[in-house]
């Protein structure tokens, strides 16, 4: 019964995790578009590629339990794509902007990691070894896209601070077009 139980909850974790990467695939456009670092734009980027193939093996992981992966809307993430929704409607210039994009996209990172880190222990104590091996991937890819985010907000933060180089000395073009009179 216990087996019952957890498995039951195992698959409801997975529906959440997929309607939180649903809603992901709908978020990340947004975030890329505001982000001012060509770096941090690209990392957005890649990462709506990498949340489209988790969201694939989902699709995977569901079919091969006989599950769906319709039937529930991770509230969780909405709320923490609503706080970033937030951000954007804000009028933070440049790096500022960034550091805030940096802050909203690492709590999606953290609460993904949470929920894949669970749903991976519960298939591995249930012996779901396939589906452990590609929850553990998808883990493992988050965890690396919360040490890129940390990774660039080291320079992005201290440009939002004042401290670092400018957004001028990061972006020759614009330097250029601006001491050719501002125009090309």
């Amino acid at each position: 019964m216990k087996d019952n139980n957890l498995k039951e909850v195992f698959i409801d974790e997975l529906r959440d995790l997929y309607s939180a990467e649903q809603q992901l695939i709908k978020a990340l456009p947004k975030m890329a578009k505001a982000a001012n670092s060509s770096d941090l734009r690209e990392g957005f980027e890649e990462h709506l590629k990498q949340t489209k193939e988790h969201a694939a093996r989902l699709e995977q992981l569901m079919s091969g339990l006989g599950e769906s992966v319709k039937g529930k809307k991770c509230k969780g993430m909405e709320g923490i794509i609503a706080e970033g929704a937030e951000i954007l409607s804000e009028d933070y210039e440049d790096a500022v902007m960034d550091a805030a994009l940096i802050s909203a996209a690492q709590r999606v990172e953290h609460y993904e990691i949470a929920a894949y880190g669970c749903v991976h222990a519960y298939a591995t104590l249930m012996g779901e070894s396939e589906a452990a091996s590609l929850l553990e991937q998808t883990l493992e890819e988050e965890k690396e896209t919360n040490e890129k985010l940390t990774e660039l907000s080291e320079t992005i933060n201290a440009e939002a601070l004042g401290q670092g180089p400018s957004r001028e000395q990061n972006v020759p073009e614009k330097k250029s077009a601006k001491a050719a009179g501002g125009s090309r």
